[in-house]
C-alpha cells in the first residue's frame, strides 16, 4: 500500500529478493510522484488505484489483484527490510499457510516502537493467545505472506489497520498452518506514519472481541533456521 511514499519506496523497490515474481503497489492517490517513480524503479510492476481509504482497503486490492502462488505483503515506508521475504517464502514452501514477521523472536526486533505502541501490542497478544488458545509472539505487525488459496478462508473486510489483526484471527479460526519469523522493525525512511496509537488500538481489540467465536487451537510451526547476517534460510 503507498500514499506519498516517493521518499521510501526506492529503497523498498531496489531490495526485493530475485525470488520476486510480481510486485503490486495499491495506490491511494499519491500526489508526490510515487507511483510514476516506482514505475521508473521498476517497470514491470502492476499499479491498483484505491479510492477507498484505510490500509485495509489497500491490502484487499492488492490481494485481489495478486496473481502468484505465495503472497508477502510489505508496508511501503521502509520500516520492514525487503531481503526478508525469503524468509516467509521458505516457511511457505515447508508447508505452512500463512507466515507472520514478529519483531519478538529470536533474530527480530524494533528501533520504532514507542512505550504505549509497546505496551499496547503487549496487551492485545495476551488477549489473542488467551481468547484463541494461541501462542503468538507478536500481533500488530504488518509484515505477513500467505498461500493465495486460502485467502478465500479469511473472507477479509476491515478497511483500517485493524485488517492485520483480522488476518491473524481469522487465520486461527480457518485452521490454518501458521509459521513465524524474526522481522526486524526500522523507523520509517521519511515522513509521518497514519498509525494512531490509540485510535487503532480500539479497533484492533474490537476486532477481537467481535472474531472470538468458534476457536480452534493455532498449529504454529516453528521456523526454519536463519542466518541474521545473510537472510537466508537453511532448512
Amino acid at each position: 500500500p503507498t500514499k506519498n511514499e516517493a521518499k521510501n519506496i526506492p529503497w523498498v523497490l531496489v531490495r526485493l529478493p530475485d525470488i520476486t515474481d510480481e510486485v503490486i503497489i495499491v495506490d491511494a492517490g499519491s500526489t508526490d510522484g510515487t507511483v510514476d517513480l516506482a514505475r521508473r524503479i521498476r517497470p514491470d510492476l502492476r499499479v491498483i488505484i484505491e479510492r477507498r481509504p484505510g490500509k485495509g482497503a489497500a491490502l484487499r486490492a492488492g490481494f485481489a489483484a495478486a496473481r502468484g502462488e505465495l503472497v508477502v505483503m510489505i508496508d511501503a515506508d521502509g520500516s520492514m527490510d525487503p531481503t526478508e521475504i525469503v524468509r516467509y517464502v521458505a516457511m511457505l514452501r515447508q508447508g505452512c499457510d500463512f507466515v507472520k514477521g514478529s519483531r519478538f523472536r529470536p533474530g527480530g526486533g524494533t528501533s520504532d516502537m514507542s512505550f504505549v505502541r509497546k505496551r499496547g501490542n503487549a496487551a492485545l497478544l495476551q488477549m489473542v493467545n488467551a481468547l484463541y488458545n494461541a501462542e503468538l509472539t507478536d500481533l500488530c505487525y504488518g509484515f505477513m505472506g500467505f498461500r493465495r488459496d486460502k485467502l478465500s478462508h479469511l473472507d477479509l473486510n476491515s478497511d483500517g489497520f485493524e485488517i492485520e489483526t483480522e488476518i491473524v484471527v481469522r487465520a486461527i479460526k480457518a485452521g490454518l498452518r501458521i509459521g513465524e519469523v524474526p522481522s526486524f522493525e526500522a523507523e520509517r525512511g521519511h515522513g509521518q506514519s497514519n498509525l494512531n496509537a490509540w485510535r487503532d488500538g480500539r479497533r484492533v481489540l474490537r476486532t477481537l472481541l467481535s472474531e472470538r467465536w468458534s476457536l480452534p487451537k493455532a498449529r504454529l510451526v516453528e521456523p526454519a533456521t536463519i542466518d541474521p547476517l545473510e537472510g537466508a534460510v537453511h532448512a
